[in-house]
């Protein structure tokens, strides 16, 4: 067995030029109630898994003193953290739930530290409790080490990639008998360069035709945040509320050209400014009744307005600048409302998740020769839902069983300039069943095998029915007339020893993805924008993970395979990826990371992924003043070797683009803690889908 182990480790070092990254469900066009546990290692950090999710303890491991939840999330299985944003392996991102109430914002996951968390849990088939639209849900929970009085943790940080970026993040908290009051916020300011170019080739007229343009992006933006909250808890009851206000603003500007043919090159400059704040408001209630019962409520409410002065300028052109701005505004209210109890000698939850939402946007061409095809114009969207859900879970032995079914009424309204489209509006009732069975077959092994039905939302961005002007020949846009995706998931987990195996297969009608193709103009334009399709894919995914001394491996080797067809074009080349992160701690405290991946090229969507053989990212750091103050040192895209490129053929126009993002770089960290205790904020989301849509 320890030489099959090692071959592996060896088969995965010496193919490091061979597999990959590429796993986001949706390409990047423009783009608990425990069931029977089984242990899987004996080594730390332990993973183990409880029904369909996987169960990770972090203290007396090393990963609880490597840094930040990011810091620690990177080095678990099935779970990947680029530029802070996390996504698990085959699931795209997760919604991720801090002690019972979810992640207010992405800056969380730096404030919170590894030393303060207790375990993290992978659900990977999540029930009908949680919102259709969630394929993973990711919950962390915190040690709960309450001492009277004043904490504190102060987080800086300094990076270097071609332009410097730089945040910081201040969390205090202040406990008292039953109360705990807490006040964070921070600051981030990122300057971010991208270059590239695209091609377009394509037959119009009967004559080959080549659109082409350069970009090269420098994207500075400052964003930053507060939030006030409190929390009671006496015993069987506890509440407490919360609230955000995040500002930002932003001045973008791509100095490029554009072509057509062999014409010269045109200068391009295209400026973007962008301000936007929002606010946030959360409340929650919970309470244990004669120690079986738990009543749970949450409500939610959020406003958020944003504002772009886009300009289109050519210098050595004789012609007028094209500007146009639009405004849009987004309210959410939302409330969720469950009560568990044990039932037939398992555990029964029912409830209620009830949302209305609201976003407008009010988009204005001031150029009067571009408004004749891209015409200013008003839109709004209005969504009513109402659902009620109920599960059902028990073990029988070895066996566990989990089922749900969940009903959703959902009445959308859509205007285009005061006018109702009739089209696109809608009344419809979702009714989406899941159902979970596992197996144990000794304390090493286990498989679970799960079927969930889902109906799926597109974000409020894709519907709109503005378009917006990219350059002479390109033009920009979403669609109102997007249909919801109706997906079907098959899971098949097992785990044996070290090793982890996930198989997944998804049927999904009516899901969307980017196209190109000719839009009517009185001169040649072209047009990129979402359209419903349906596709079919597979994933499956080998895990291994165990401690060896001073290093901790984990190993991921995976296939990524679709089959989509439009218009006669087939998009199925499969992709192969692998990921193998290393974890060593050094002598003096010293903790050091290497985490290798790469990918193939293949299909996601109707992309073609070009290839990535070896990207290497690095950190060392080390604890210092009794683990008061931890200094961090890290590397990312080390080799300079991550590819963004990617292709695309619709409706006979064939895009190429090359672009290289700010990947490689350096950054340091400090973080001070005093007296460091954690929130017992218990609160959830009211309405997981409606947030990640606005």
């Amino acid at each position: 067995m320890k030489r099959f182990i090692i071959i592996i480790v060896l088969i995965c070092a010496s193919t490091s030029s061979i597999i990959a990254q590429a796993q986001t469900d949706e390409s990047t066009d423009s783009l608990s109630k425990e069931l029977q546990e089984v242990i899987v290692t004996a080594n730390q950090p332990a993973t183990k898994l409880v029904g369909t999710t996987l169960v990770t303890t972090i203290p007396g491991t090393d990963l609880q003193n490597i840094g930040t939840a990011l810091d620690m999330l990177a080095q678990l299985p099935m779970i990947t953290v680029a530029d802070n944003a996390v996504s698990v392996i085959g699931k795209g991102a997760p919604e991720i739930i801090i002690d019972g109430r979810p992640m207010r914002s992405d800056s969380e996951l730096l404030e919170l530290q590894s030393s303060n968390i207790k375990k993290v849990e992978l659900l990977m088939a999540p029930g009908a409790m949680y919102a259709s639209t969630t394929r993973a849900v990711l919950k962390i929970t915190t040690l709960h080490r309450f001492i009277d009085g004043l904490s504190l943790t102060e987080r800086a940080e300094a990076s270097f990639r071609r332009k410097i970026s730089a945040n910081d993040m201040l969390d205090l908290n202040y406990h008292l008998g039953k109360w705990d009051i807490f006040l964070n916020g921070g600051v981030n300011h990122n300057d971010i360069v991208i270059k590239g170019n695209t091609t377009n080739s394509f037959t119009f007229e009967g004559k080959p035709t080549l659109i082409g343009s350069s970009q090269y992006n420098r994207c500075p933006a400052t964003v930053g945040g507060v939030t006030p909250g409190f929390n009671y808890s006496n015993d069987d009851i506890s509440f407490g509320g919360y609230y955000r206000f995040n500002p930002e603003h932003g001045n973008f500007e791509n100095n490029g050209s554009e072509w057509m043919n062999d014409d010269k090159h045109i200068h391009r400059i295209i400026k973007r400014e962008i301000n936007a704040h929002s606010h946030l408001a959360a409340l929650y209630y919970d309470q244990t009744i004669s120690e079986r019962i738990n009543l749970h409520f949450d409500g939610n409410y959020k406003n958020s307005d944003s504002s772009n002065n886009i300009s289109t300028s050519y210098p050595d052109m004789d012609a007028p600048d094209v500007h146009s701005a639009d405004k849009r505004r987004s309210s959410l209210w939302a409330g969720k409302l469950y009560l568990s109890f044990p039932l037939a000698k398992g555990n029964f939850t029912v409830g209620t998740q009830d949302s209305y939402t609201r976003t407008s946007l009010d988009y204005r061409m001031l150029n009067q020769e571009v408004s004749e095809y891209i015409p200013s114009s008003i839109t709004d969207a209005r969504q009513t839902s109402a659902a009620a859900f109920a599960s059902w879970t028990r073990s029988f032995g070895k066996l566990n069983f989990s089922a749900g079914l969940r009903y959703e009424y959902v009445d959308y309204l859509f205007k285009v300039n005061d006018v109702k489209d009739e089209e696109i509006s809608s009344t419809d009732h979702f009714l989406t069943p899941d159902i979970s069975l596992g197996y144990s077959f000794a304390y090493d092994s286990q498989i679970s095998l799960s079927y969930k039905m889902a109906t799926v939302k597109p974000p409020y961005s894709q519907l709109t029915g503005s378009l917006s002007y990219v350059g002479i020949h390109e033009i920009e846009g979403g669609n109102p007339a997007l249909r919801d995706e109706r997906m079907h998931d098959v899971q098949l987990f097992g785990m044996w020893r070290g090793f982890m195996l996930q198989a997944d297969y998804t049927r999904s009608i009516d899901t969307y993805a980017f196209v190109k193709r000719i839009y009517p103009a009185p001169s040649l334009q072209l047009i990129m924008q979402p359209i419903n399709i349906n596709v079919s894919a597979f994933d499956i995914y080998l895990i291994w993970s165990r401690k060896v001394k001073l290093w901790t491996p984990n190993i991921t080797l995976g296939m990524h395979k679709q089959w989509l067809d439009i218009s006669g074009t087939k998009y199925n080349r499969p992709i192969f990826s692998y990921y193998f992160d290393n974890m060593f701690s050094l002598p003096n405290d010293f903790l050091l990371t290497l985490n290798a991946s790469g990918s193939t090229e293949g299909d996601m969507h109707t992309n073609r992924f070009s290839t990535t053989w070896f990207t290497l990212n690095a950190s060392v750091s080390k604890s210092l003043l009794n683990d008061a103050l931890q200094i961090k040192l890290s590397a990312t895209d080390i080799f300079n070797t991550l590819c963004n490129d990617w292709t695309m053929t619709t409706y006979g126009i064939d895009v190429r683009k090359h672009q290289g993002y700010d990947n490689r770089g350096i950054s340091l960290s400090l973080t001070y803690r005093f007296q460091p205790r954690q929130s017992k904020y218990k609160g959830q989301s009211a309405s997981e889908d409606e947030m990640k849509r606005l």
